[in-house]
């Protein structure tokens, strides 16, 4: 099994935002399926203790990549990062919402770094890499979305919107290449149980503390088995019974009546009149 994934998708993978969460367990479990990875993701020291227990469990090769993805020239440092790798594998899983913060309340900048990182960087590594994979008539990518990208709401504008330009990115991005042997998903998140979402939560007092799990979020070796499970069935993956129960919701619905559902909700859960 391992020995037919790495022939049809090895024998490097590249997994930007590997440091932790889902982004780690999605290298681990490449590497178990026998792909060397690559490690990106802006924290040198994180990245260095997940190759080693990559390494160590696996026996796989590794390699680091220390790049903030929301500088200009990131995607540029990660293909000569990568210049002498066979990547025939490419998971793009940064991009989370740190703040959740109504849009007028935050800054311009952080608006336009949510989609330099969610956006402009993961199409220019598509770019880079697919056409490689095209030629070899084999290969795999994918994208990280969120529910938050179905339906506009507030606390997230940016977010929303470049999660809902990554779903249709994936969505055409598969219509080109998976006749060429190349599979693609848009694997589409609700709440999920990873570090970032219980600091989230902590912060808000939703949480008594960060080794707790939200009772409602999906544990991350769901996210990877539902993954690698429907990978050649693209363009668009749901993960989770919730999430694919708001997706049918949400299809059924006037867009103008979900926007104004997805308001009320949100301004229930946090608490507003």
């Amino acid at each position: 099994m391992s020995d037919d994934f790495a022939q049809r998708y090895g024998p490097w993978a590249l997994v930007a935002g590997a440091s932790d969460g889902v982004g780690a367990a999605f290298a681990d479990a490449l590497a178990s399926r026998g792909l060397n990875v690559v490690l990106l993701a802006r924290r040198q020291a994180v990245l260095d203790e997940v190759a080693t227990g990559i390494r160590n469990q696996h026996g796989v090769e590794t390699r680091t990549l220390a790049v903030d993805l929301a500088s200009p020239g990131a995607a540029a440092a990660v293909a000569a990062g990568t210049a002498d790798l066979e990547v025939g594998f490419l998971v793009y899983c940064a991009g989370a919402d740190p703040d959740f913060r109504d849009f007028l309340s935050n800054t311009i900048e952080a608006a336009e770094t949510m989609v330099q990182r969610n956006c402009v960087v993961p199409m220019q590594l598509c770019h880079h890499f697919a056409g490689a994979m095209v030629e070899r008539g084999r290969g795999g990518i994918v994208i990280f979305g969120s529910g938050a990208g179905f339906i506009g709401g507030p606390n997230m504008v940016a977010y929303g919107a470049s999660k809902a330009f990554d779903m249709v990115f994936a969505e055409a991005l598969w219509s080109e290449v998976h006749g060429k042997g190349v599979d693609v998903i848009g694997l589409i998140l609700g709440k999920t149980d990873t570090p970032s979402l219980r600091r989230l939560e902590h912060q808000r007092g939703t949480l008594a503390s960060e080794d707790e799990s939200p009772a409602d979020a999906v544990p991350v070796s769901d996210v990877i088995n539902e993954a690698f499970a429907n990978l050649t069935s693209g363009p668009t993956v749901l993960v989770g019974e919730q999430m694919r129960g708001v997706g049918q919701l949400l299809a059924s619905m006037n867009r103008n009546d979900a926007t104004r559902l997805m308001a009320e909700m949100i301004s229930t859960a946090m608490g507003a009149d």
